[in-house]
């Protein structure tokens, strides 16, 4: 197999993976008491607040970063592959960076929901308590 064709190959399956995140962060039916997708939508503003503060320690200064890049190469008029000369194939790249960061951003809600709702707290004494952060 030839660089480039593993090259194309690496890029269809990171595009297969995007898609199938955010299908699965979509259409994830959970049991009863399990957050769905307007819960972890509602739950995005108080997930980025905590991992910026830093009481939520499962989302880094990294991976915000890239969420912050993400959408700042969503926003911007600067394009890899630009829409006024292609058309169709210049709206793909974007279109992948918008389901990336969708699937990321809820699948990262649901974890933060299962966090807010389950961790233990250590407090005074050295106890745990069971805390429910909502």
């Amino acid at each position: 197999m030839s660089a480039a064709s593993a090259s194309t190959a690496g890029r269809r399956a990171g595009r297969t993976a995007a898609f199938a995140t955010l299908f699965r962060a979509l259409t994830r039916r959970g049991g009863s008491g399990e957050p769905g997708p307007a819960q972890r939508l509602r739950a995005l503003p108080s997930m980025l607040g905590d991992a910026w503060r830093g009481s939520y320690p499962h989302l880094g200064k990294g991976r915000l970063a890239l969420f912050l890049l993400a959408l700042a190469y969503l926003i911007s008029p600067v394009d890899l592959v630009p829409e006024a000369f292609l058309t169709v194939f210049g709206l793909g790249d974007d279109a992948i960076v918008a389901m990336w960061l969708g699937g990321a951003l809820l699948v990262e809600a649901d974890r933060y929901l299962g966090w807010r709702t389950g961790s233990p707290v250590v407090v005074d004494g050295g106890q745990v308590a069971q805390v429910d952060r909502t």
